[in-house]
């Protein structure tokens, strides 16, 4: 029997995923994102941003702005993170 544990399935950075994000920036600097492609491909049009906030993905690390949003009728969160002037978009997998 082995009894070896393989700590890299629980990181994480196993549930971060980085998506490619259609954003409008408004000209007060807010940012505001209208749609996202997924990991698969397939894109998802966000159809109501109800908060945004600072916060950190407790699932998949990172801390940064959090969208919680809409999407075909589900809430989820998106995450602008910054980190040594590069900015992402990222998702939690669930």
């Amino acid at each position: 029997m082995n009894n070896i544990i393989d700590y890299k399935e629980y990181l994480p950075s196993d549930f971060k995923v980085y998506v490619d994000v259609n954003e409008l920036r408004l000209k007060d600097g807010r940012l505001l994102p209208l749609s996202f492609v997924w990991e698969d491909g397939d894109s998802y049009e966000v159809d109501r941003i109800i908060e945004t906030r600072p916060a950190a993905s407790l699932k998949a690390g990172g801390v940064g702005m959090r969208y919680t949003v809409r999407v075909r009728g589900r809430e989820t969160y998106m995450f602008l993170e910054e980190d040594g002037g590069l900015v992402r978009w990222f998702m939690e997998r669930r």
